[in-house]
């Protein structure tokens, strides 16, 4: 779909939604289910006839829903989302079961059929299972499958107490190479206050963090059935806008004014080129391993002049890593310089620190880190 939306004049439209071929949705748990009633299937299937007008359309879409949790609690007789871990998996079990098929079930009655990718976030710090995520989402779209993407609840453990879907759907446009993202909740965009205390503005279009700076942004109360917030949305909007794709913020019921590309709730402009997959990997998705210490000219060199770290640079070494690991690069001051796959184990760095290439023995002489297998970033180290 491009163009312009009929009756909207021009200047209303947002041609880099209307356009985009492959978009990700993601729609929160809040716009699917209720409490005490769990899952609420008349509001997902309007979802679905919306995302099935847009696959008409000749677009691709992937869907990444939350609600497992959410959809298992009627059915376990609970009133509210559970708070110990062993029982939110419990939900996770019962609740994914009946959300994928009501979803299947929707889908059908269009003639579409939806393949599930649940996925955990070590699924995307590992390279490799980042890869395979990569390869199935695009097999998927390739054989006219609409994927169905949601967090492992029943495995996963972090990602339950703190995690939410929003971040997981910014590394999913990138997985799956999508020309937009949509993140769907019960609030219509992203305000320069808080709504429910006072006057507040919708923000038409962020062009960057600086835009946010005087804004507060909220998180949603544990006690629904939800976890985000509006502040998860903003981080994953920026993620994937920093990353070349454009992100619109608004609520599930303005989702078909969205995709067509009206102004409708706010929009994240791109503000970065899209990097490659292993690049983003490196800088979003990949958990490192461990900490080296750099020197002041280390520093330089890699930030300055784009070169790889060399042994003579490093004064330190921190964690138990092996070989091709990621590893943050912290200069004297604690800032975190970079992030890079190292090319030793961490009993192996000790002997080679503060020592010029020449010195080395010929097996020891490659660099540390290499600039094609780096990233730089601008913060402090958390210790």
């Amino acid at each position: 779909m491009s163009g312009t939306v009929p009756g909207t004049p021009a200047a209303a439209v947002r041609p880099e939604i209307a356009a985009a071929a492959r978009v990700v949705v993601k729609v929160g748990s809040s716009s699917l289910t209720t409490l005490p009633g769990g899952l609420d299937e008349e509001r997902l299937r309007a979802l679905v006839d919306v995302l099935a007008a847009v696959r008409a359309a000749g677009r691709q879409v992937v869907l990444v829903s939350s609600g497992a949790i959410a959809a298992g609690l009627a059915p376990l007789g609970l009133t509210g989302r559970p708070r110990d871990l062993a029982t939110a998996q419990a939900a996770a079990s019962v609740g994914q079961l009946r959300l994928v098929q009501t979803y299947a079930d929707a889908f059908a009655r269009h003639g579409i059929t939806v393949g599930q990718v649940l996925l955990t976030a070590d699924d995307l710090t590992r390279r490799g299972h980042y890869r395979n995520a990569r390869q199935t989402v695009e097999r998927l779209l390739s054989l006219g499958v609409l994927p169905i993407v949601n967090e492992n609840d029943t495995v996963a453990t972090e990602e339950i107490r703190f995690g939410d879907n929003d971040r997981l759907a910014a590394l999913v446009a990138h997985v799956a190479v999508a020309d937009a993202l949509l993140l769907l909740s019960d609030v219509d965009g992203v305000y320069d206050g808080d709504p429910r205390t006072g006057p507040a503005a919708l923000i038409d279009t962020v062009r960057g963090r600086a835009d946010l700076a005087a804004v507060t942004l909220g998180r949603a109360s544990r006690n629904g059935v939800g976890t985000g917030g509006m502040a998860t949305k903003v981080e994953a909007a920026l993620i994937a806008s920093g990353a070349g794709v454009p992100v619109v913020v608004t609520s599930t019921a303005a989702a078909p004014a969205a995709l067509a590309g009206e102004r409708v709730g706010t929009l994240f402009a791109v503000t970065g080129r899209r990097p490659s997959a292993r690049q983003f990997w490196l800088r979003y998705a990949s958990r490192p391993r461990g900490r080296l210490l750099l020197d002041a000219g280390a520093v330089r060199a890699v930030r300055e002049r784009g070169a790889s770290l060399l042994a003579a640079g490093i004064t330190g070494v921190v964690g138990d890593f092996l070989a091709d690991d990621p590893v943050e690069l912290v200069g004297p001051d604690g800032g975190v310089v970079a992030r890079g796959l190292v090319a030793y184990d961490a009993r192996e760095l000790p002997e080679l620190l503060g020592r010029k290439t020449g010195e080395l023995d010929p097996e020891y002489r490659r660099e540390v880190v290499h600039r094609d297998e780096m990233v730089l970033l601008g913060r402090r180290a958390v210790h």
